[in-house]
């Protein structure tokens, strides 16, 4: 018989790979039990409330279980590996009766939060892994609790929280189900799903006195269902959750107001083309997009207390002294808004290169969390679908958000004759709290300027 010393296992827990959330999705396991792992290698792939994220371990070793399966919600601080670390061979140990060993006494932790692999570290309130239960023992009770209770006087034991994981307590919580009720069908005795399910169904009411005649079986209600030949559900959760999330706080907290304009973008698409053949751009992302950015960030230079947030709590106003220019990006997995930090500073070549990594990190559902927090100003290119223009919502934390529509060729009044023209509609919306109808109309009208004249970028900038 052999066993393993209690040092040899580690324990990885679900860090904190966001500021401040409290859970992740696992959505692929890269490693299986008795693989070996080094210090740095990706063991498995999550996706929060931001994006999906790559989880390496700090650690060598073998691993030795993986505590969820794939698709399981796991609460931060919750041990998802357990993996024998190098060094920690097996030890050959005599099978001998077992003797009670006192618990170590725990360390205390440190205030405030714990040091973790990614992002700030995980909430002072861990969750702690419960031991499993072995088999059940038939224990005698003592003649002192017997006559204690004859005395009226029960002894004081203290019941044992219910073994379920933190899904199936999360359904019960839903359903409305005491877990203390149920009967554990699951091994170690811990509580399943169908357990809770079981327990939500309505039972039959009991008589209560024994009838004269057998009762009738009383059928439990139909759990709703729908058809799913005509029906498809899909659960709301990480990015599209939160992201709906946030609009909907977004949309009924800052008064929003939205601004249009349409304008001959047909020297914008000239420079387009010609920026294509410039050496400087090769190799780079060079499109309408870029132009529309640099534009934006024009405008802000010209009008800087477009750049501001609103402070709730404090009730101020705090204007940016630097723009953190957003980029909506619709993914597989929802709606995202990763920003070019620093945008402001940088040259066109610059910004080509920055947007090109952004839009290609994004496609792979790569982009991590910390490039989706701390924008500023976002563009919103709905023209890409072929639409004229649209309302957006302001970002949660934003001022101000662009929406570019649909480039087309239309009939245009142009040096007093009509011809065909490249024209677009621009609709800018903006917190009304802290821009007035004339700083965002400033705003608006120098973005237009310059895309109709795209030499003021120059005079500009």
């Amino acid at each position: 018989m052999t066993t393993m010393t209690e040092a040899s296992v580690r324990e990885f827990k679900m860090p904190d790979v966001g500021e401040g959330l409290t859970e992740a999705e696992i959505l692929k396991w890269y490693v299986q039990p008795g693989d070996t792992v080094t210090d740095g290698q990706v063991v498995c792939e999550v996706e929060t409330a931001k994006a999906a994220v790559e989880l390496p371990i700090p650690y060598d070793g073998v691993v030795r279980e993986l505590h969820f399966p794939e698709g399981t919600t796991v609460d931060v601080g919750t041990a998802i590996i357990a993996v024998a670390v190098a060094g920690g061979a097996p030890e050959p140990v005599k099978a001998e009766p077992a003797a009670p060993v006192e618990a170590p006494a725990e360390e205390p932790k440190p205030e405030g939060r714990q040091p973790v692999l990614v992002g700030y570290g995980v909430a002072t309130s861990s969750t702690k892994r419960r031991p499993r239960k072995g088999p059940e023992v038939s224990v005698p009770v003592p003649a002192q609790a017997i006559q204690s209770e004859l005395n009226g006087h029960a002894p004081v034991a203290e019941k044992p929280r219910p073994l379920a994981k933190p899904p199936v307590r999360k359904l019960a919580k839903d359903l409305g189900v005491d877990l203390d009720t149920i009967t554990p069908s699951g091994p170690d005795g811990v509580i399943t799903r169908e357990d809770v399910h079981a327990a939500a169904t309505p039972k039959p009411a009991e008589p209560l006195t024994p009838p004269v005649t057998a009762a009738p079986v009383v059928a439990p209600a139909p759990v709703a269902s729908y058809d799913t030949a005509r029906e498809t559900r899909i659960p709301v959760k990480g990015v599209r959750k939160a992201t709906a999330a946030a609009m909907v706080g977004s949309a009924f907290t800052a008064p929003h107001v939205t601004e249009f304009v349409t304008v001959d973008v047909t020297r914008t698409m000239k420079l387009v083309e010609e920026l294509k053949q410039d050496k400087e751009m090769q190799g780079l992302r060079v499109n309408p997009l870029l132009l529309i950015a640099k534009a934006l960030l024009v405008a802000i230079k010209r009008n800087p207390d477009i750049n501001a947030s609103w402070d709730e709590a404090a009730q101020e106003i705090v204007l940016k002294h630097y723009v953190n220019l957003g980029i909506a990006a619709a993914t597989p997995r929802g709606l995202i808004v990763p920003n070019i930090k620093d945008a402001h500073d940088k040259t066109l070549p610059q910004l080509a290169e920055a947007l090109g990594e952004l839009v290609s990190t994004a496609r792979d559902g790569k982009t991590s969390p910390a490039a989706m927090q701390g924008g500023t100003v976002t563009i919103t290119n709905v023209g890409v679908f072929g639409v004229d223009t649209g309302t957006p919502i302001l970002n949660p934390g934003e001022s101000a958000i662009l929406a570019v529509g649909a480039i087309k060729l239309q009939p245009w009044v142009h040096k007093g004759k009509v011809k065909p023209r490249q024209v677009t509609t621009l609709a800018l919306s903006f917190d009304h709290r802290l821009v007035d109808g004339e700083l965002g109309s400033k705003v608006l009208a120098d973005v237009a300027a310059i895309l109709e004249q795209p030499k003021r970028l120059i005079t500009w900038a």
